[in-house]
């Protein structure tokens, strides 16, 4: 799809405007109501794209600045699912949260995301990237009274994704990207079931897909996490080598600062690789020349045409004139790249 050498693009959120929400935190309530909230999603969602496109980006995407949450803000737009009617649960092993609760069969009555994409479509000429949350991760978000499995549950999940996602792509979205970060978590579970729930999500779709799996957003809960995990991040190993057999076009992971083994990408040989590059969990820009260091790595084990460089993660938590830079510093550093391979 892409015909330039090492497309960038970013994981997943970008900071929002402090007119439209809260900045530098997760969950944050919209400021504005009704059809000014609106018109303000708009108006982000316009700034965030242009942001992209000054930073150097190839694939564009909306920074999800329509949404308050990558997996909350999908499931909102479903029935079966109590908002008002919250629970404390784990997430990811990591943190408890309040969360919404399953109380009947869950089911997507109108599209979530359609208009959203069907704007920014309008807006660029580029590649569009569209993130939706991944089956598991979704279950991994709420508290399940009706179902009572979390395969059950997956399986649904996965159908509705399947909706939304033959919607986008009619919209016009070139590359539909589904996080699971619950992946790096739930080991037992992708091999049972994960990686078939999410080849469910995809049936049918003739664009690109991706899988995001990541560390998390730079928040308090997943950096202690990342200290409990050793000199060497394998989590990838248990993952990799059944989607090396799905049918997913891409996968995303996190390398920048991060203590993943380079050599694990062999493991998903043949796919393309979206390497993150760009470290979210610290206000440290990266320079071009770390940039570019973190892909000449991933070189050696994933071939140039199938390299996109990215971020680790959404940068949704990190102050703007910080994402900017690191947008700017992605971007850089795989111009550097590109020049070496092409020289």
């Amino acid at each position: 799809m892409m015909k330039i050498l090492l497309p960038t693009s970013t994981a997943g959120s970008l900071p929002k405007p402090s007119w439209l929400a809260e900045p530098e935190k997760l969950w944050s309530p919209w400021k504005l109501a009704g059809e000014e909230l609106l018109d303000a999603k708009q108006d982000a969602l316009r700034l965030s794209l242009q942001e992209q496109q000054y930073a150097g980006i190839d694939i564009v995407s909306d920074g999800e600045q329509t949404r308050q949450h990558f997996v909350t803000t999908f499931i909102e737009h479903l029935e079966g699912v109590d908002f008002e009617h919250r629970e404390t649960v784990r997430i990811r092993n990591r943190y408890d949260a309040s969360v919404p609760t399953v109380v009947g069969d869950v089911a997507r009555k109108q599209p979530v995301f359609v208009e959203d994409a069907k704007f920014l479509r309008s807006q660029t000429q580029q590649p569009i990237k569209w993130a939706l949350p991944g089956p598991m991760t979704m279950i991994d978000t709420l508290y399940d009274g009706h179902y009572k499995s979390r395969e059950k549950l997956a399986w649904e999940f996965a159908k509705i994704l399947n909706q939304e996602a033959k919607e986008l792509e009619a919209a016009g979205v070139d590359i539909i990207q589904f996080d699971e970060p619950a992946f790096n978590v739930f080991f037992d579970e992708v091999n049972d079931w994960g990686v078939a729930t999410l080849e469910r999500a995809i049936e049918g779709l003739k664009c690109e897909t991706a899988v995001h799996i990541c560390y998390g957003y730079g928040i308090k809960a997943n950096t202690d996490w990342k200290k409990t995990l050793g000199s060497e991040w394998r989590q990838y190993e248990e993952a990799f080598p059944k989607l090396q057999q799905s049918k997913i076009d891409i996968v995303s992971l996190e390398c920048q600062n991060s203590r993943v083994p380079m050599d694990l990408i062999e493991l998903i040989r043949g796919k393309k690789v979206m390497v993150g590059a760009i470290d979210v969990a610290s206000h440290t820009v990266e320079t071009a020349e770390e940039v570019a260091n973190t892909l000449r790595k991933a070189l050696q084990f994933v071939d140039a045409d199938k390299l996109y460089p990215s971020t680790n993660c959404g940068m949704a938590p990190l102050p703007r004139q910080v994402a900017r830079g690191k947008l700017k510093a992605l971007s850089d550093g795989a111009a550097i790249i590109r020049q070496e391979l092409t020289a």
